[in-house]
C-alpha cells in the first residue's frame, strides 16, 4: 500500500536529493523507497520505472536551473548578464550535481514533454547573452556551443573536484570569465 500523501512530485524530490546526496549512477529504486519509508513496489504507483525517476529529476533540475539563471541575469546585458548567468549555473551544479546529472543528454519525449518549456527558456537566456555581445546571427550557434560546452565542463569538473592541482579553483573561474567576455567581444568585431 503506498504511503498516504505520497506524491510523484515528492517522489522525485526525493529522488533528486538522494542523486545529489549519493551521485546520478547510484540512484536506485531500493534506497529510494528506503528514504521515502516505503517498500520498492510502492514507487512504481508514482514512477513508471527508474527511467520515469530519472526523466522527472531531469525536469526538476532543468526547471530550477533555469530559474536561477533567469533570476540571477534579470535586468542586466553583455558581461554583466554573461557573469550572472556562468556564476548562476555554476553554483547550481555545485549545490546540484547529481540532479544538474541528470540533464545532460535527456531529451524531450515529444512536444508536451515538461522537458521542453524549461530548455527553451534556458536557449533563450543564453541566446540574450550572446546578443547582448552583438554577435552576429550566423555565429550565434557557435556561441551558444562554446558557452555551453566552457560552462558545463567547469562546473562538472568543479562539481567532480577535477581540479586537484595547486591554486585556488575561484582563480580559474574568474579567468574563464574574462576568457569567455574578451571572446565575445572580439568575435562580434568580425
Amino acid at each position: 500500500m503506498p504511503r498516504a500523501g505520497l506524491t510523484k512530485a515528492e517522489v522525485i524530490r526525493v529522488g533528486a536529493e538522494l542523486a545529489d546526496h549519493m551521485g546520478y549512477d547510484g540512484l536506485a529504486m531500493a534506497p529510494l523507497a528506503q528514504r521515502l519509508g516505503v517498500k520498492t513496489p510502492s514507487l512504481y504507483k508514482h514512477v513508471a520505472s527508474l527511467a520515469d525517476l530519472q526523466h522527472g529529476i531531469a525536469v526538476l533540475a532543468l526547471t530550477e536551473l533555469d530559474r536561477v539563471t533567469r533570476d540571477a541575469m534579470h535586468g542586466l546585458s553583455g558581461q554583466p548578464a554573461l557573469d550572472a548567468f556562468v556564476r548562476a549555473f555554476r553554483d547550481y551544479v555545485l549545490a546540484h550535481p547529481g540532479r544538474y546529472t541528470a540533464t545532460v543528454g535527456t531529451s524531450a519525449i515529444g512536444p508536451e514533454d515538461p522537458l521542453v518549456e524549461p530548455g527553451a527558456r534556458m536557449t533563450e537566456s543564453l541566446i540574450a547573452v550572446v546578443r547582448g555581445y552583438g554577435i552576429p546571427e550566423a555565429d550565434t550557434l557557435h556561441a551558444l556551443r562554446a558557452l555551453r560546452a566552457m560552462i558545463h565542463g567547469f562546473a562538472g569538473l568543479q562539481a567532480a573536484r577535477g581540479f586537484q592541482w595547486a591554486g585556488d579553483p575561484e582563480d580559474s573561474f574568474a579567468w574563464m570569465l574574462h576568457f569567455l567576455d574578451s571572446g565575445l567581444r572580439e568575435q562580434a568585431k568580425s
